[in-house]
């Protein structure tokens, strides 16, 4: 008795449409949730931001600042801008503009700007190292406009060379009686006036802490932002690993920042007790961040920044010093609000263009493929459903905005989208002409289509990515838009177009062969049914018989011809023999 056999446990085909179905619904049903958890809680829209040249946004321009008799290079000017672009591009800010009108820097910013932002653009991020001479509580001189000034006697000239020949950054050589005068009369409230920011790297320097409550006479430069290879930010911990919650800026040297910073540590640990010397203080434009006692010898050039940090001004910070100082110091010389350099008619344009690529497209598909073509125009429906909810999504969390260039990559993508299931649609049709049923050629075709597809979407990401990384402004935006309606394309051919192929091959209207479905064996000049099982002769007037031979020929493949000259040639000497 022949033992019962077993089903097999492969799954059919119609059981993987539906699976792959259900993690297309899935994947859509988690980005509208992720979208209406940014639009309920995180401050999200339904709408994607827009860019400078659809929305506007706000101006600076900046006036480069330096020492009497000194100018600006054209180097120093597009330094500054590169500097200033990766600081913009590092918080999350898209299609910014940034370049140079003249002397000044000019930096557009679509939408408002946040206080984060603006200090990363006007901040020259200028960090100096030096060693604490004196230190003593600010002190602010309060004037009463409506006194008259007192008269003075003219101040007897003090002496502002040492006497000694200093010996180090530390050495008490360097405090004059004329330093001493300005060190006693320094008002922390005319700290912006002071220039602090534009002295001499190789002179000591007279300034106040970032909140105006301390005053330091400090010792020249002797470590600079210059040689910081690498900074981050993150919570200060204790010896055990222990969170103090207290933010802080971890700065990395190169070598001669290392070794620079390492015998500063070594002399100020020496001073331990000797307070202030003992003390080195981070300048930061001018002001001092914070001024810590040095408790041992820093060898391995990892010194950290400690203060008031948050964690967003703390990773504000480390980005500057990251990224690197701007070669001149700025002022803000004006900062305006500015309206959208295209306006709403473009964007109504771009959206009218893309309407009508997409209508070409439809009627396109209907004419070539009949009832099939509604399954390109779903999948299209789906690849923009998708691609809309992860452009809001990024404009939520990464601060991405759609400019016109980026409507543009969308239009373009519509082409390349349908691209896809054309392939795809092509390698089912040769199959069919082979004689395989529509199930297999379904599965057939697919597994022929899908290879194109991959390597067609490869060079097209390819392409995206180099041009993102390579290009500035708004072409990024063409690039950004491009390069993901790529990856969507990919994954819609994958969870939709395929698996719905594969339902529809099941209905009796398409696996019938109907002559509007788009798959009529008999429109598309099939030959034979199965392997070596010719078709059955029909009566076919004799003109659609050679219009079906010249699609059939016109459709093959160069192997396929090359195969059917070498029957032919076979079948003919063996007529001869």
């Amino acid at each position: 008795m022949a033992a019962p056999s077993k089903r097999s446990s492969r799954p059919t085909p119609v059981r993987k449409a539906w699976r792959s179905l259900t993690w297309l619904g899935v994947i859509i049903v988690g980005l509208f949730a992720i979208n209406a958890a940014g639009v309920i809680w995180g401050g999200g829209s339904w709408t994607p931001k827009l860019a400078l040249d659809l929305e506007g946004g706000t101006q600076i321009i900046l006036e480069p600042k330096v020492e009497t008799g000194q100018s600006v290079s054209q180097e120093q000017l597009d330094q500054a801008v590169s500097i200033i672009r990766q600081r913009v591009d590092a918080s999350g800010v898209a299609e910014a503009e940034i370049n140079t009108e003249g002397s000044n820097v000019v930096v557009r910013i679509p939408g408002e700007l946040d206080d984060q932002t603006r200090d990363r653009i006007e901040s020259s991020a200028k960090l100096e190292l030096r060693a604490v001479l004196l230190a003593d509580a600010a002190t602010t001189q309060s004037v009463d406009p409506t006194e008259s000034p007192a008269p003075t006697e003219p101040a007897e000239e003090l002496e502002s060379t040492p006497t000694t020949e200093p010996t180090d950054g530390s050495d008490p050589a360097w405090i004059t009686p004329a330093l001493q005068d300005e060190f006693d009369n320094f008002d922390c409230a005319t700290l912006d006036e002071a220039d602090t920011n534009v002295a001499p790297a190789d002179e000591p320097l007279v300034t106040c802490d970032v909140s105006r409550t301390a005053k330091y006479l400090l010792g020249p430069v002797e470590a600079s932002g210059e040689n910081i290879v690498n900074a981050t930010n993150g919570m200060v911990t204790t010896q055990t690993g222990a969170s103090t919650g207290q933010w802080a800026v971890n700065i990395q040297f190169d070598e001669q920042g290392t070794e620079d910073f390492g015998e500063v540590s070594t002399r100020l640990f020496g001073l331990n007790g000797q307070t202030p010397r003992d003390q080195f203080a981070f300048v930061l434009d001018g002001a001092v961040l914070t001024a810590p006692q040095m408790n041992g010898a820093i060898t391995d050039g990892r010194p950290q920044i400690t203060g008031n940090f948050t964690q967003e001004s703390s990773k504000s910070l480390a980005d500057q010093l990251k990224f690197g100082a701007l070669p001149i110091s700025f002022t803000v010389q004006s900062s305006d609000t500015i309206s959208a350099t295209l306006g709403t008619s473009q964007l109504q344009s771009g959206l009218i263009a893309g309407l009508i690529g997409l209508i070409l497209v439809v009627i396109y598909t209907l004419f070539q493929y009949r009832a099939l073509g509604s399954v390109t125009i779903a999948s299209l429906a789906i690849v923009g459903l998708v691609t809309y909810l992860m452009i809001t999504i990024l404009s939520w969390r990464e601060g991405y905005r759609l400019s016109l260039a980026g409507i543009a990559g969308l239009i373009v993508a519509i082409g390349f989208t349908a691209d896809s299931f054309i392939v795809y649609f092509e390698r089912v049709r040769d199959e069919l002409r082979d004689g395989r049923p529509l199930v297999g050629a379904v599965e057939a075709g697919w597994k022929r289509a899908f290879r194109t597809i991959l390597a067609s979407k490869g060079v097209n990401l390819l392409a995206a990515v180099v041009l993102f990384i390579l290009a500035v402004g708004s072409v990024k935006g063409f690039a950004y838009t491009l390069g993901l309606t790529t990856i969507i394309d990919v994954v819609v051919v994958i969870l939709f177009t395929h698996p719905m192929l594969q339902l529809l091959a099941q209905t009796r209207f398409f696996s019938s062969g109907n002559p509007w479905s788009g798959l009529d064996p008999n429109a598309l000049g099939a030959v034979y049914r199965g392997r070596a099982e010719f078709r059955k002769p029909v009566a076919v007037p004799a003109s659609k018989v050679a219009s079906s031979s010249k699609e059939a020929q016109k459709r093959q493949t160069i192997a396929e011809r090359k195969a059917t000259a070498s029957v032919g040639s076979g079948t003919s000497e063996g007529k001869e023999s």
